[in-house]
């Protein structure tokens, strides 16, 4: 009885797993562990973003039939029909000897069906059952058509070239006017020079929808409202992000270069074109990028200020009224959000590299 005692602590010990210290594991399988972790908690966060996208494309690619089965299926797929003595049947998902089987239903009955197999249709198979149980065969089948609907609906044509002179036009007044005024309050000495940061500040923070009512009448006593104009001329006299963005990495520059610039003959605005710009390319090509994206997604000033002028509405416009007139054709109003997706989506998966460099204020990326 005391050897029987003494030897189970043994084997306890021998069966329970050695405790370990998370230090005594080796540093190699650490930086594995926590890289996993950290990329594992990355794809489901990208999952988790680009899921509304997968289900929006998804709609998309399906008719109204697709969207109203009682299955739902997540792809776009339709219940298959093949063609038997001339005659279209659907297809089912039919349990054959512990096997189930896509087979064609020919033949409808309460307690027995008469199916046939679309690769052999003279061949005959009675199944026991009632046919309403069974669940339909789908095919992928997207109606890509959608798009083509869309296209004529819409104009877009029309919609892409408006919305890209607004935004063309828009940023090349905005990086030429914010970049000018970034310069001078980088390098110069400029008085009140606190009081015109704490505005710049004070006016990212300001809602645009104060300043629309006083903006508006102006325009109107100008004559102005219903062209583009009061959607592109602001924008040639800077804007406070722009300004306050390339401010901050001009300030990352360092002077040496403007001194070495003067003493070879250089004025001021040699300077900024030959010195300063170069440096700060990424900066300037993300505010560029940056007042695209916001041009190309505005609605609510083109729709104050273009009314009643369909020929001059840029996509966001046009897109809500589509919204209007079709609110019941839910693949289309899908088909039209992912056309006005499609170009921003491609400009900053192709622009990523410069868009980070230039947020990057402290100058690092240089």
């Amino acid at each position: 009885m005391a050897a029987t005692t003494s030897v189970r602590p043994k084997i306890r010990a021998m069966l329970t797993e050695p405790q370990r210290r998370y230090s005594a594991v080796p540093k190699r399988l650490r930086r594995l562990t926590v890289s996993a972790t950290v990329t594992l908690f990355a794809l489901m966060l990208l999952g988790a973003f680009l899921a509304p996208m997968a289900y929006m494309t998804s709609t998309a690619l399906k008719d109204t039939t697709q969207i109203s089965d009682t299955h739902q299926p997540l792809l776009p797929e339709s219940p298959r029909e093949v063609s038997i003595g001339g005659e279209q049947v659907p297809v089912m998902q039919v349990p054959v000897d512990g096997h189930v089987r896509e087979l064609a239903l020919v033949e409808k009955g309460r307690t027995e069906s008469v199916f046939a197999d679309p690769e052999n249709p003279d061949e005959r198979i009675t199944w026991q059952g009632s046919w309403r149980t069974l669940k339909p065969a789908y095919e992928f089948k997207p109606q890509w058509g959608n798009f083509s609907a869309v296209w004529k609906a819409l104009d877009v044509p029309l919609l892409l070239r408006n919305t890209l002179v607004i935004a063309v036009l828009g940023a090349v007044g905005t990086v030429i006017s914010s970049t000018l005024v970034a310069y001078g309050l980088s390098r110069f000495r400029v008085p009140f020079a606190p009081f015109i940061l704490a505005s710049l500040v004070a006016a990212i923070i300001l809602p645009r929808f104060l300043t629309i009512v006083p903006t508006y009448a102006v325009w109107q006593r100008l004559g102005l409202v219903g062209t583009w104009v009061p959607l592109i001329a602001p924008h040639f006299f800077a804007t406070a992000y722009n300004v306050f963005l390339l401010r901050q990495f001009f300030l990352s520059i360092p002077r040496e270069l403007d001194d070495a610039a003067a003493i070879d003959g250089a004025g001021t605005l040699k300077t900024l074109w030959y010195v300063i710009i170069p440096q700060a390319r990424p900066a300037t090509l993300t505010v560029a990028i940056l007042h695209f994206l916001f041009a190309w997604n505005d609605f609510f000033e083109p729709l104050v200020y273009l009314t009643g002028k369909p020929d001059l509405m840029p996509f966001s416009v046009g897109l809500f009224q589509f919204l209007g007139l079709y609110a019941s054709q839910i693949p289309l109003l899908q088909a039209g959000a992912l056309l006005g997706m499609l170009l921003p989506i491609l400009l900053f998966l192709f622009g990523q590299r410069i868009f980070l460099r230039g947020l990057d204020l402290a100058g690092s990326g240089k």
